[in-house]
């Protein structure tokens, strides 16, 4: 690798950057050769969500949490419902907040049923540095703290963040590395990060499925059947897609679509909840 390249370790594609170079995210940069968080703090959404609306169905449901997110991803969905914050980088309006403004406002909540910090709208973990000190901040007050997330972190990354993180729910967003290549992402890191997040945290699963692209019975047969090699009690979300972003000619999800996969994954699964239906 050349002198005059940094590589980020944040996530699988590892971009190799020069100075004042941004990565595929929108959310790193290399200068003086170290890579720098652009999104630090930039807060493009707060808001105070129901817990089941991230979706968790089975960690402290009827309570709420303050949801943050940011700008940047690192995948590029065609179908991405976020595109507005996700797809974009620097130059989104956002508010500035450290962590222990955040903390304040969290606690300001409580009386409203908050029980912590949820990160999520855009990709979280190319914010690894504001979600890491975030959430040992809440943590050591108490407060719950939980990612909404692709999964598409560097599985030693993810690690370091583990003992501070209550809760997970990460996409499984295709049961083969072709829909990976579509979205510019890779499968096993995020089967790796499940498996190895799902082994100390509250874990829950979304699938978005659609038409001609993830929908096949076998291939939700399979994907349910390695969950359950995990833990047949882990929840799986089977959620229904509509035309976004760079997708529209792909119709929506038929609804019977939807309680047809949620049924075969029912076959290996405990919990299975359709969503967007």
């Amino acid at each position: 690798m050349s002198a005059e390249k940094t590589v980020c370790p944040i996530c699988p594609h590892h971009c190799a950057l020069g100075q004042g170079q941004v990565g595929r995210c929108r959310a790193r940069m290399a200068f003086d050769g170290q890579i720098m968080s652009l999104n630090y703090g930039h807060l493009a959404s707060l808001a105070l969500d129901p817990v089941e609306k991230k979706p968790f169905a089975r960690w402290h449901p009827g309570k709420f949490i303050l949801s943050t997110g940011s700008f940047g991803c690192n995948l590029a969905c065609p179908f991405c419902q976020n595109h507005a914050i996700s797809q974009v980088g620097a130059e989104l309006p956002t508010e500035i907040y450290n962590p222990r403004e955040l903390l304040d406002r969290a606690q300001g909540l409580v009386n409203r049923g908050n029980i912590g910090i949820a990160f999520t709208y855009n990709e979280p973990l190319i914010g690894f540095e504001f979600v890491r000190d975030t959430a040992r901040l809440f943590r050591a007050a108490g407060l719950k703290t939980a990612l909404v997330t692709n999964g598409m972190a560097a599985p030693e990354k993810l690690a370091e963040l583990l003992p501070v993180i209550d809760a997970l729910n990460i996409d499984l967003k295709g049961w083969h590395q072709e829909f990976y290549d579509w979205i510019g992402g890779d499968l096993a890191t995020v089967k790796e990060n499940i498996t190895q997040a799902a082994a100390v945290s509250h874990v829950e699963v979304t699938t978005l499925v659609l038409p001609g692209k993830n929908d096949s019975e076998q291939d939700m047969d399979e994907e349910a059947a390695w969950l359950a090699t995990i833990s047949p009690e882990l929840p799986l979300h089977i959620s229904r897609y509509f035309p976004r972003y760079h997708t529209p000619d792909i119709p929506a999800t038929p609804v019977e679509t939807i309680f047809h996969l949620a049924e075969v994954a029912r076959r290996h699964l405990k919990y299975v909840y359709e969503g967007n239906v």
